[in-house]
């Protein structure tokens, strides 16, 4: 068995709804099935984006912890 995992990132305007997200998650199911993958699941993938150190330290910015989306499917 096959697996890929894509990131999943709805956009929606400031007067959409969750509808909208679930309008374009399924979209992206549609489209992978045509390629004959079938879904799995919805994760999340928690991260640590790192800092950066800025120019003799100004600008810097700090790290922070993050959540990417990303649906499972299989072949």
């Amino acid at each position: 068995m096959e697996y890929k995992v894509v990131p999943f990132n709805a956009v929606i305007g400031q007067k959409d709804g969750a509808s909208q997200a679930a309008d374009q998650l399924q979209k992206l199911i549609d489209n992978m099935k045509a390629e004959g993958w079938e879904y799995v699941e919805m994760a999340n993938i928690d991260t640590y984006v790192e800092g950066t150190s800025g120019c003799l330290g100004f600008g810097a910015k700090p790290g922070y912890n993050a959540a990417v989306a990303a649906v499972v499917f299989k072949k």
